[in-house]
């Protein structure tokens, strides 16, 4: 989670344990062939509606390049199956971005500006009939407890985002900005509302998802004391050493780590409550500003969110996901993923891995991001972009 506090970003939210390494596609690539296909459909690719935020690459096809009117696909056959090399999206030069914030951003009173556009308002009254409750009248009127709640926040504000994204489309050259976003990527939540906005999995299996993981992590937090606390004003190896000098006054299993790598001046770390305690007590000594601890339901992002990872394995498992049609950075290793299998094993292994946002957003800077955009509630990813630098052009659009 994350909020904001004076001159300081705070991540309110959850966090990751040992960083997976990249996992590249071992699959060998015999036949390439490069189709066009254009806009009319056909049986097997169906039309979807002007305002859908599904998008039509297929399970079998990747996009190099797209416009409103065709599309330059590759296929790679092997047998009867297709592999996608995982490597893809490595050379991505990105110019356009958009990025989606993670559980921490919700405020009450968010998504009420959706419902005067019916595409956004649509995906509410989905997200109500799947998840069995009004979750429009929880983002609307809250009570914020309720709304902050794990299992709400959750896909409450993956809804929310992905309405941002239909506002945006309505504005005067909205749509524009939206077919010129060449990568994306959200902080820890986010990412699926990323995978979800570059077609690697439709509206409502993304929020199935959220729906479990949400739960799940709600269930491993229940299962053993944890918390989160934020670190302001060192930088991370300041904050490693904290986290050093603490577990060596508390049991392995209290042990802590930083859970959440923000930007420099904020980090998480999630651990057990004797070695969050251990951390706010040991802070001031390393020069630290102020620490807070955060309204979450335990320590996530470490591994004490192990429990969730065989229930998101087997959703996963079960859930219809194709190359995204843009590149997509993962949080756990900051880079994007082509092969779907390889984006599942990233996304089951995300709730117990540190979040690399901050090299996310360096990378992307790095490699001459020209302009992003933050879509959904709260203001906190532009305000770590600014920090890391200040003449970024990014703009907020909410719901």
């Amino acid at each position: 989670m994350h909020t904001l506090l004076p001159h300081s970003l705070i991540l309110r939210y959850p966090s990751h344990p040992p960083l997976l390494s990249t996992m590249a596609s071992s699959l060998t690539l015999p036949s390439i062939s490069l189709k066009k296909l254009h806009s009319p459909p056909t049986r097997s690719q169906p039309l979807l509606p002007p305002n859908s935020i599904c998008f039509r690459n297929g399970v079998q096809n990747f996009g190099l390049k797209h416009s409103d009117r065709s599309r330059v696909f590759m296929s790679v056959s092997v047998g009867s199956q297709t592999a996608v090399d995982d490597a893809l999206f490595s050379d991505y030069k990105p110019s356009t971005a958009f990025l989606f914030p993670g559980q921490g951003a919700q405020a009450v009173g968010m998504g009420k500006e959706a419902q005067n556009v019916p595409a956004a308002a649509s995906l509410y009254k989905k997200a109500n009939d799947m998840l069995g409750f009004d979750l429009l009248d929880i983002c609307i009127n809250g009570p914020k407890e309720k709304l902050d709640s794990t299992v709400i926040s959750q896909p409450a504000i993956y809804v929310t985002s992905l309405a941002a994204v239909e506002l945006l489309r309505t504005r005067d050259g909205g749509q524009q900005i939206i077919d010129s976003v060449d990568v994306t990527c959200g902080l820890s939540l986010g990412e699926y509302t990323a995978l979800a906005f570059a077609g690697a999995f439709s509206f409502e299996d993304g929020l199935k998802l959220v729906k479990l993981r949400g739960e799940a992590m709600q269930e491993a937090a229940d299962a053993a004391k944890s918390a989160m606390v934020s670190v302001i004003g060192l930088d991370s190896e300041k904050v490693q050493q904290l986290c050093d000098a603490a577990n060596q006054e508390v049991p392995e299993a209290e042990g802590v780590q930083i859970a959440n790598y923000l930007c420099t001046g904020n980090y998480a770390v999630s651990g057990g409550i004797k070695g969050i305690e251990a951390v706010e007590a040991k802070a001031k000594s390393f020069k630290a500003r102020m620490t807070v601890r955060l309204a979450v339901a335990g320590a996530f992002h470490t591994g004490f969110m192990e429990p969730a990872v065989s229930r998101l394995e087997a959703a996963l498992a079960a859930t219809e996901i194709r190359t995204p049609r843009i590149p997509v950075i993962s949080n756990v290793d900051a880079q994007p993923h082509a092969d779907p299998d390889t984006i599942r094993k990233i996304l089951a292994r995300q709730v117990t891995s540190p979040v690399q946002w901050e090299t996310t957003v360096k990378t992307l800077l790095t490699k001459g991001l020209k302009k992003s955009y933050e879509l959904g509630p709260g203001k906190v990813i532009a305000g770590i972009v600014k920090r890391m630098d200040k003449g970024a052009e990014i703009e907020n659009l909410g719901a």
